[in-house]
């Protein structure tokens, strides 16, 4: 996926989780966070941010935060934190033929019971739901998630294992917004509890995947699969 009208910004402060204050060319201004969660190692006094100018004059803000630089061991990275891009670009690369040989449908946003996933899928005699979660915390290399403790993440992982039970197929996808991780690990010391459920999850026959990014200011698409760690 592309992103438009890219502006480079030094972050001052996030008073709450919608917005941010950055200085743009100089100027005290204010932008939307596309991200609600906490971002907290990433979100840091001086860090480079990218913003895209929205098109649209009746918004408060005038730019989106969609990009952050974080300084790592081995050096620069550049990581995505648009909350609503893994789902898009998760979407393209199925589409594109890349997630199952043969797929017919792809909807998104789809309600099984009393659970809505982000994707229904059939191919041929194939049919299933696939959960999708962005990744923004890296570790000494590594791809972790969740950054903050998740309770909605474990019940969707609850719900996939029903949906197995059931006959469907169930997968879930992590997509790593950065890019040159060695590996996908649950983050056990923030959530163990998701830790553990992924981990039954797995043993259930639900498919976990992992996908790094290729990552740039204005672009962002998936780029390959990373090893995902469980021990």
């Amino acid at each position: 996926m592309r992103y438009y009208n890219i502006h480079r910004a030094v972050f001052l402060e996030r008073p709450n989780r919608f917005v941010a204050q950055v200085e743009l060319n100089g100027v005290p201004t204010v932008c939307h966070v596309k991200n609600t969660g906490r971002c907290r190692e990433l979100l840091l006094p001086g860090a480079v941010v990218y913003l895209e100018e929205a098109d649209k004059s009746e918004r408060k803000t005038k730019y989106d935060l969609i990009a952050v630089e974080k300084a790592t061991e081995r050096g620069t990275l550049l990581i995505n934190m648009d909350a609503q891009a893994p789902n898009r670009v998760f979407q393209e690369w199925a589409l594109a033929g890349q997630f199952l040989p043969g797929l017919t449908l792809l909807r998104p946003e789809c309600r099984w019971g009393n659970s809505r996933f982000d994707f229904y899928f059939e191919a041929g005699e194939r049919k299933g739901f696939v959960e999708v979660k962005g990744v923004t915390l890296e570790e000494h290399g590594r791809a972790c998630f969740p950054d903050a403790p998740t309770q909605r993440g474990v019940k969707h992982l609850e719900e996939l294992i029903a949906c197995q039970r059931k006959g469907y197929e169930a997968c879930i996808c992590f997509v790593v917004q950065m890019s040159g991780m060695s590996d996908f690990s649950p983050n056990d010391r923030t959530h163990p509890a998701f830790g553990a459920a992924l981990r039954h999850a797995a043993e259930q026959g639900v498919r976990i995947l992992a996908q790094e990014c290729h990552v740039e200011a204005d672009l962002l698409e998936l780029a390959g699969p990373l090893p995902v760690c469980l021990g």
